[in-house]
């Protein structure tokens, strides 16, 4: 996940992402990877591998000869490598719109929930172009921010009756690109074929309501940013109007779905990769 400084609204820190949506990332992850479906082994780049959840899940499910994690978040980079006990794994920091690699390395480029945190997704998606091999197939998954994600939709849809200005903050609004409509056209522009476009659903089921609340206070992302910037009283009325509207079964949990949208695509052919995806260019 992309992250610049300490702005509140993006990631850096590992351990604030892993509590709030960390946990969902790595099951989407590993049904993207079978949703996928390519070969087992080559080589593989996980652009914007923020804490590494897609990376383990490539390790897990695709045997690949070597992975290759790329993110700007020194933060994420540290936690990665410290999580990942495999040597086919290698981190690097590094920004997705000017990849530190050679052209034509890879025999998958992929990105889990990253690209709309990118200033410049068709760059992106242009580099992913230039450093997958001839064949190679090139995907990504962001979050449905706009209907899909249920945790969200729940905030934002209560902060906002509350502050109508808090609605320009909702990551439904803000991110365009978290529709098929907009990956297509992204991985078509990019020179892909072969392009397609699919939904990854899964069940997010919070123990209780302050297994959904606490990762709110952790002060980075969208919306634990704008949390965190009110006062006490707005917001525990908002912790409060949450807990009333949020749905919950007679133990206390409470059971939500999380929706994203994935997109694959295949490089044209050409002349055959040479060296290992760590060559420098």
């Amino acid at each position: 996940m992309w992250s610049v400084g300490h702005d509140p609204e993006v990631w850096a820190a590992g351990d604030a992402y892993e509590a709030y949506v960390g946990r969902w990332s790595r099951s989407v992850a590993r049904e993207f990877v079978r949703w996928l479906d390519v070969s087992v082994g080559g080589y593989w780049l996980d652009a914007g591998c923020g804490t590494g959840a897609l990376t383990a899940a490539v390790l897990e499910l695709a045997d690949p000869a070597q992975v290759v994690g790329v993110d700007p978040a020194e933060g994420f980079i540290a936690h990665a490598r410290t999580r990942m006990d495999d040597a086919r794994a290698e981190f690097r920091v590094g920004d997705a719109q000017s990849l530190p690699l050679p052209d034509g390395r890879f025999d998958a480029v992929v990105s889990g929930l990253a690209l709309n945190f990118v200033p410049d997704p068709r760059r992106a998606a242009a580099e992913f172009a230039r450093v997958a091999a001839p064949g190679g197939v090139a995907a990504a998954y962001v979050w449905d921010y706009a209907e899909g994600m249920a945790m969200l939709r729940y905030f934002w849809d209560a902060a906002a009756s509350l502050d109508p200005a808090a609605a320009e903050r909702d990551e439904g609004r803000r991110f365009p690109l978290c529709s098929p409509e907009q990956l297509a056209r992204l991985w078509t522009e990019a020179g892909f074929a072969e392009v397609t476009v699919g939904a990854i659903e899964l069940p997010t089921v919070f123990a209780d309501f302050g297994d959904y609340w606490q990762p709110f206070l952790g002060g980075q992302g969208p919306a634990p940013g704008y949390v965190m910037s009110l006062t006490d009283e707005h917001r525990d009325a908002l912790r409060d109007l949450l807990r009333d509207r949020l749905p919950a079964r007679p133990d206390g949990s409470i059971p939500l779905t999380a929706k994203a949208w994935a997109v694959r695509g295949r490089k044209g052919t050409g002349p055959s990769r040479s060296g290992s995806p760590s060559d420098s260019v």
